[in-house]
């Protein structure tokens, strides 16, 4: 990822060719375009770094959400997340027409669409955790939503009802596999884990664990007493976040046991020391 100097590429959307309008006067580009809104119609849509099917995957977009389109060209769309400001480069099939305003966000870990209000029938299409939809009818247990299926009402939470316990949330995920750039049920990793938790819980996050480190929370003063950590506190490393869980152990996405896991924060730090450091900061979120 970019770190030259100007504005951060990752959540900037420009390029020595083109540019948003809205960074005319921050950034050099030869064109700047105002960009079209469009809906992702799909599960999960990877957002690449490149136009390239075998391109790495920065993170993800999830059903509903809007993608601002500042150039579409040989299949792929260029522009960025309306959700956390993410830019890259997504299959353009994976976008439908102008959005619809979602009444409802999925707010169990996994569900599915069904071609009828009947669990008999055979799914179209898995969803995950905070995809969004627009709820146009119902019937009997199930929700008829925009543009064609059904979901199991339980299943859905109406926009702006959110939990009051994020850390609850990221414990649902206990044993979901860890996927560089994930950020739903099938496979997240650290940042991802943390920002889809405190999605559920009404409080924005940024994509990757530095932006989440220079803007969540408080800091707590250095040195860290790590003694007085409490559940729903956030622990950095360079490149790694955790979760508390409780005033001993973290709950995390992470590429040694390739999966969500819960264990002692000391164990971890020892761990972790050997290849990544020690911890930078610890943030505490205000309470809701």
């Amino acid at each position: 990822m970019s770190r030259t100097k100007g504005p951060d590429r990752r959540i900037n959307p420009y390029r020595e060719d083109l540019a948003a309008a809205y960074l005319r006067g921050e950034v050099k580009a030869e064109r700047f375009v105002d960009g079209e809104d469009r809906q992702v119609k799909v599960a999960c849509a990877p957002l690449l770094v490149r136009p390239d099917a075998d391109a790495p995957m920065d993170t993800q977009l999830l059903f509903g959400e809007t993608f601002r389109v500042y150039e579409e060209k040989g299949g792929f769309a260029w522009g960025q997340s309306a959700h956390d400001d993410y830019v890259g480069y997504v299959e353009a099939k994976a976008l439908g027409p102008k959005p619809y305003k979602p009444t409802h966000v999925v707010a169990a870990l996994r569900t599915f669409i069904y071609p009828e209000a009947d669990l008999k029938t055979r799914p179209a299409m898995p969803l995950g955790l905070n995809a969004k939809v627009r709820v146009i009818g119902a019937r009997g247990d199930y929700s008829e939503i925009e543009r064609g299926g059904w979901i199991f009402t339980q299943h859905l939470a109406p926009v702006g009802a959110y939990v009051r316990d994020f850390v609850s949330v990221a414990e649902e995920h206990l044993g979901v596999p860890y996927l560089w750039g994930g950020r739903e049920s099938t496979g997240l990793d650290c940042s991802g884990l943390v920002q889809a938790s405190l999605e559920r819980a009404g409080i924005s996050s940024l994509r990757d664990t530095d932006l989440q480190e220079a803007t969540l929370g408080e800091r707590l003063p250095e040195p860290i007493d790590f003694t007085t950590l409490r559940r729903g506190d956030l622990v950095f490393w360079k490149g790694h976040v955790a979760i508390m869980v409780d005033g001993e152990r973290i709950i995390h996405a992470n590429a040694f046991h390739m999966r969500v896991e819960i264990e002692r924060l000391d164990i971890a730090m020892a761990r972790i020391a050997r290849t990544a450091g020690h911890v930078t900061t610890v943030k505490r979120l205000a309470r809701r």
